[in-house]
């Protein structure tokens, strides 16, 4: 039979397992019997056929050999089809659009779900390819084109009541408040929101957005989010690998319930909405991983913006090896948190990784016999193994005091979150020459920026010379998705950008970006840190006087062998683990 007589046959009919089997013994993609056996062991269920045949795990019989999943199933049937194939992916369909064009009830018993809306035009995603008797109908009901695309029956059947779930939770969040003015128009109405207390917080369908806003979150990996009011509507982006993609705009009346609702959970003032304010949720994945969120709040000229950083306690328990470091650094730092006495400082602008790594070497060394003591502002993941004290300023508990305070602890080791000021910076210095190990960041471009930083601040030079151990600037790198990266070649003006003034040999090969599903489409999935690492050697400390030259420092660790965030940005680049691009974007280039 013929494969156009093959597909005729099926008009009008709904998928069975024995159809898609024969098709895929008829590529050489499975054994005719395995097929067989499948066919006689399976009982007859209302379980999609392409959902049977992606449990059993097969590989495909011809190369690359790729497993049989749903997903890849159903690319692979659509363009037999010559069908569009369609990956739904909830972070970029408007439920509420979809929603209204058919009832749910309609969609559920066709099992076709709504993904696209244009003037003359409506996407639908289905499953039964061939069963289609139902288009003409719609068309004609709704006056507009029907364009059919093929979709995972799992995405259908996960999504679908969720999309209308949602859709109505947004409709009675709106309704709910319909009629207050809670939408804030310019900056004079903000000063007067603080008197109208919300009360829609608690309510069921504001409770189900915000559950679904952080199940979203953390399914899609995103590392902090943004709820955005702007004049007419309030816009959600999430921050996936370092880079922020909008993904939602939601009503300002909803916008401000859910704002609200999250405000309440993290026991911030509800009421409160001209002052900045911060907060912390602990909740639970769906998984079972227990994450922790940090809140904050900023009054802006259209409401309140919040900003939720989510942290995953499992960077903790991440050795160093995962955090990035080369086996050298690993040798080096190790070396100088094995030091009874000093101070070590972790370098970078924010989102730089910095917390991440002071976290994962306080609990490696957090043993029964030390006594672990950290001063932040604000905590950002609780861990039962540190004593950890947070700096209040409205009631006059600055770093410097909570240093102090420390000191009278009996602590081994002392983690300062920040040093912003001479008093903080003599603080930790003190610690250090009294017998203490310090760890603690600085805001720098580099290294050895650090030291003339400190310097600056007013921190004198011998006692410099007497208490650092060591400095370390580092930035986190896109990594290329494992499942689409490909091999490539880069360009010697590309290449000589990236390690300039070094000679560095150009690798014959790298790997590059390409984009899929997995990665939405970036090329990139997941981050890994790049390091420089700035030892204080004998000849170090002589340069580290009252009117110490940043450049003579750069020099000299230079020729001590210090590699330069760049150049260890192009280790992994030839490592095939990121981009020239990336690197570049990320790591100053040396002076």
């Amino acid at each position: 039979m013929s494969k156009e007589s093959f597909i005729a046959a099926q008009q009008g009919q709904k998928l069975t397992l024995e159809f898609i089997l024969r098709w895929l013994v008829r590529d050489d993609m499975v054994a005719d019997d395995e097929a067989n056996r499948l066919l006689r062991c399976h009982n007859a269920d209302r379980a999609h056929p392409l959902a049977v045949i992606g449990e059993q795990k097969w590989r495909s019989m011809l190369p690359p050999n790729k497993v049989l999943s749903v997903e890849f199933l159903t690319e692979w049937l659509a363009a037999h089809l010559g069908m569009p194939y369609f990956h739904i992916d909830p972070l970029q369909l408007n439920f509420g659009g979809i929603a209204s064009i058919i009832s749910k009830s309609y969609a559920e018993r066709l099992k076709i779900m709504p993904v696209g809306i244009g003037e003359r035009e409506i996407t639908i995603a289905t499953s039964e390819p061939f069963f289609t008797d139902w288009v003409a109908d719609l068309e004609r009901i709704l006056n507009l084109k029907v364009r059919l695309v093929l979709a995972s029956p799992l995405d259908i059947n996960r999504y679908l009541p969720e999309i209308y779930s949602l859709a109505s939770s947004v409709h009675l969040a709106s309704k709910a408040k319909a009629g207050q003015a809670i939408g804030v128009q310019n900056f004079e109405q903000l000063v007067e929101l603080g008197k109208n207390k919300n009360l829609d917080a608690n309510e069921q369908h504001v409770v189900t957005l915000v559950d679904w806003l952080f199940k979203y979150a953390f399914e899609q990996r995103a590392s902090d989010i943004h709820l955005e009011p702007r004049r007419d509507i309030g816009i959600v982006r999430f921050r996936i690998d370092g880079v922020l993609h909008q993904v939602y705009q939601l009503p300002t009346s909803v916008t401000n319930a859910i704002t609200s609702r999250i405000k309440l959970l993290g026991r911030m003032d509800m009421v409160e909405k001209r002052r900045p304010q911060d907060g912390r949720i602990k909740t639970v994945s769906a998984e079972g991983d227990e994450v922790e969120l940090r809140l904050s709040t900023m009054p802006t000229a259209f409401g309140e913006k919040l900003v939720m950083r989510i942290f995953d306690p499992e960077i903790l328990v991440k050795n160093f090896t995962d955090l990035g470091f080369s086996r050298e650094q690993i040798c080096l730092w190790d070396g100088w948190t094995r030091q009874p006495n000093g101070i070590i400082l972790v370098t970078g602008p924010t989102g730089s990784g910095k917390t991440t790594t002071l976290y994962s070497t306080l609990k490696h060394i957090a043993t029964p016999e030390v006594n672990v003591c950290t001063v932040e502002d604000p905590i950002e993941m609780i861990e039962p193994a540190f004593n950890q004290m947070q700096v209040q300023h409205n009631i006059g508990l600055n770093f410097a005091d909570g240093v102090r305070t420390l000191l009278r602890q009996d602590p081994d080791i002392i983690m300062v979150g920040e040093i912003r000021d001479i008093e903080t910076a003599e603080m930790a210095i003190q610690a250090a020459l009294t017998g203490h190990l310090v760890l603690s960041s600085l805001h720098t471009n580099d290294a050895p920026s650090a030291i003339t930083r400190l310097l600056e601040l007013g921190v004198p030079a011998y006692l410099l010379n007497s208490t650092l151990l060591g400095v370390m600037a580092q930035r986190l790198a896109r990594t290329l998705c494992q499942h689409c990266k490909a091999k490539g070649e880069i360009s010697d003006e590309t290449w000589r950008e990236l390690v300039s003034p070094w000679k560095a040999a150009k690798p014959a090969q790298v790997n590059v970006a390409t984009g899929c599903l997995e990665c939405r489409m970036t090329g990139y999935r997941g981050r890994t840190g790049i390091y420089e690492m700035l030892p204080l050697s004998a000849e170090m400390k002589k340069l580290i006087v009252s009117d110490a030259e940043l450049q003579k420092i750069k020099a000299l660790a230079m020729r001590e062998g210090m590699k330069p965030l760049r150049l260890s940005g192009a280790e992994k680049v030839a490592a095939g683990l990121t981009t020239a691009e990336e690197i570049i974007k990320i790591a100053p280039p040396v002076d």
